[in-house]
């Protein structure tokens, strides 16, 4: 099982979207500054997870949200 997750900056208006087979430790790296690419973004806010069967399907979705269309729709369900 892999999550897609998205955190909101509270500090910018940034999003940061991942995938993870394990999304408590992944939280936790990113929440306590030990990820390089959030760290600097922090204080971070969870506000989008889904969970998906496999790796490949959970690629799909992060790939999905990144994109224009993605970033959109993000825009449209993450109350801003």
């Amino acid at each position: 099982m892999f999550y897609v997750y998205v955190l909101k900056s509270q500090k910018v208006k940034k999003y940061y979207k991942g995938l993870t087979g394990d999304l408590d430790k992944r939280l936790r790296q990113h929440y306590n500054g030990k990820s390089l690419t959030t760290k600097r973004y922090l204080p971070l806010e969870l506000v989008f997870v889904q969970i998906c069967a496999n790796r490949l399907e959970a690629g799909k979705l992060e790939k999905y949200l990144k994109s224009g269309i993605g970033r959109e729709i993000m825009g449209e369900i993450v109350v801003k």
